[in-house]
């Protein structure tokens, strides 16, 4: 898909964000594998650390409609401003891209497309694999 098309689809999404105290509305697109766009927007709660990132939103709708593999995911957010996926949507994205090809396409301030692969968001991504290399004396029971 058109990074620029994909872009659009997240712009759109960003129209439905609910930000009522930060005033600042983000907008995602998910390409999932099987082609369709799994969009999501922010959702702001006055408890701000339950607040959600589009980025998480898209991720977890596509989960509730079964899809779990991605190709890419564009975020959108205020015109004029560079927007990146934040920590923790790198490490929930991380976990669908263990090997970190995710591309993660993004607005320049200057309005120019962006694109480069998650890896280069999170080198050296903590997932599955770091847990399954654990030796049982590092789990807890129970």
């Amino acid at each position: 898909m058109d990074p620029a098309a994909l872009l659009d689809a997240a712009e759109a999404a960003r129209d439905q964000a609910y930000a009522p105290y930060s005033r600042f509305r983000v907008g995602a697109a998910l390409l999932c594998d099987d082609g369709t766009i799994q969009p999501g927007c922010n959702l702001e709660n006055a408890s701000y650390g339950a607040t959600i990132c589009a980025e998480r939103v898209a991720v977890g709708a596509a989960i509730a409609a079964g899809r779990r593999r991605f190709r890419a995911i564009a975020i959108a957010g205020p015109a004029g401003i560079a927007l990146s996926p934040c920590g923790i949507c790198r490490q929930v994205l991380s976990e669908f891209s263990p090997d970190g090809a995710l591309r993660v396409v993004m607005r320049t301030a200057d309005g120019s497309v962006r694109e480069t692969r998650l890896a280069a968001l999170l080198p050296d991504a903590f997932g599955p694999a770091d847990l399954a290399s654990a030796p049982a004396s590092a789990h807890p029971p129970g």
